[in-house]
């Protein structure tokens, strides 16, 4: 018989810190990343409780173990985007768009239609819904983060400079708004931000709100008419039952939603004023400090409990300390983003990341208002705190992407120190080797 013999640990030759040493980027945006992750699994794996014993029989794992195959998806996405060099991505941008155009008109006639909105379609091999926004967010940040490094120098004239970078936007608006308004005024306001910053014309950025403000305007004009004509309860049952075509099928809950926001009364029983009041509730009972991790209540009550109102999940068992850490932390990441802004050499880069940081903050923001009633009823996400979805992967890929611009950053502030103590050190180190060194640092500014 042949003899076996054990093999060293050590001669494994695993190296686990190969991995971290070819991390880079802001190593404080891995730190908060890692933060929303982690509160993501403690509130999910919560606040999924009593979904899971309706749909799993008491299984609570189940969405535990989902939520950490997502995170490490997630991770994954992170770490390969950010080891791609950002320049690519301006390459990839127009094509990108022009293939998100058709996919939301698709979306819109013929997707995946829950709660009267058409906003997913099913992806066939995996059997999972997309939802196509997110792809469409993405790719227009990407296009417009190159329109913008591009037109610098006719950014103030109004048909070369600004009609080829509002075009774009507004398109991709008007196409997400028929089934998920609150995700295209979003991304209206994250892209009229970044415009600004670009240096596009005030005038003309003025003229965009005062546009856009005219079907708010009206929106909220519906709602207050409705109100003061407000019909016997069982004439409105019958309205709402009534089907429309899908571009504007939701205008009604629109309505709706506003009507509920300006005139709520906890006597009104509907499905908004219910999410709302067991969101207070929870609030409430959360207090200063919270109840303690798993401990909250609101989770077997409150509709989307793990997902748009996780936001109040969280208070309830965290208090108002944990819903203040978790805001700091997207402040932390909106400013790590605008230090990038100011410090990326290069245009493109920096429009990308601080549009891409725009985004995921504001719809953190949304969500927070909304689960704390400053905000009439949405249907966005806490960006990584929410279960896991397209979404959530989507998230995970805008953060590699700035981190792939920060990565730039950091090899070539590298490369300038290097430099500099080269030049301190002229007296022994020569003057065609500082050249040459020279030389080698302009020509990677330039690639």
């Amino acid at each position: 018989m042949s003899q076996t013999t054990d093999i060293k640990f050590s001669d494994l030759n695993l190296k686990p810190t190969q991995v971290f040493k070819s991390t880079k980027g802001d190593k404080v945006i891995w730190a908060l990343v890692l933060l929303l992750v982690l509160a993501s699994l403690l509130v999910v794996y919560s606040a999924t409780g009593s979904l899971a014993y309706k749909k799993y029989h008491g299984n609570t794992e189940v969405y535990l173990f989902k939520q950490i195959a997502f995170i490490s998806i997630g991770f994954c996405i992170i770490y390969f985007a950010h080891r791609v060099n950002y320049t690519i991505y301006s390459k990839i941008a127009k094509i990108l768009f022009l293939f998100s155009i058709p996919l939301l008109l698709y979306t819109l006639f013929f997707g995946v239609t829950m709660n009267e909105g058409s906003r997913w379609v099913r992806i066939p091999v995996i059997n999972m819904t997309m939802q196509t926004s997110d792809l469409a967010k993405l790719a227009l940040f990407m296009f417009l983060a190159r329109l913008l490094s591009r037109k610098q120098d006719k950014i103030k004239d109004y048909r070369q400079g600004f009609l080829p970078v509002i075009i774009p936007v507004a398109l991709t608006c008007l196409l997400i708004a028929p089934a998920n308004l609150s995700t295209a005024l979003l991304l209206g306001s994250s892209c009229m931000l970044l415009m600004f910053i670009g240096r596009v014309s005030g005038k003309h950025l003025m003229l965009v709100i005062g546009i856009a403000l005219i079907p708010v305007a009206f929106l909220i004009l519906a709602a207050v008419v409705k109100h003061k004509t407000a019909a016997p309860e069982e004439e409105t049952v019958t309205v709402k039952k009534e089907k429309s075509s899908r571009i504007f099928a939701r205008v009604d809950t629109w309505i709706g939603r506003v009507e509920n926001f300006i005139y709520g009364s906890k006597e009104k029983d509907d499905d908004d004023h219910y999410q709302v009041n067991q969101a207070k509730i929870a609030i409430a009972r959360g207090g200063i400090l919270g109840r303690g991790p798993g401990n909250g209540e609101a989770r077997n009550f409150l509709p989307q409990a793990y997902n748009d109102y996780i936001f109040a999940t969280l208070i309830e068992e965290y208090g108002l300390v944990g819903g203040a850490f978790i805001l700091f932390i997207y402040l932390v990441f909106l400013y790590r983003s605008i230090r990038l802004f100011k410090k990326c050499p290069f245009a493109f880069g920096a429009f990308l990341a601080l549009g891409l940081s725009f985004t995921l903050v504001l719809q953190a923001m949304a969500n927070m208002a909304v689960n704390v009633n400053l905000f009439p009823v949405t249907g966005v996400t806490l960006p990584l705190v929410s279960m896991g979805g397209s979404s959530f992967l989507f998230t995970c890929l805008s953060i590699g992407i700035i981190l792939s611009v920060a990565r730039s950053v950091e090899q070539l502030e590298g490369k300038k120190d290097a430099l500099q103590e080269v030049s301190e050190n002229e007296e022994d180190y020569g003057n065609e080797d500082i050249y040459e060194e020279e030389e080698e640092y302009e020509e990677a500014i330039e690639a």
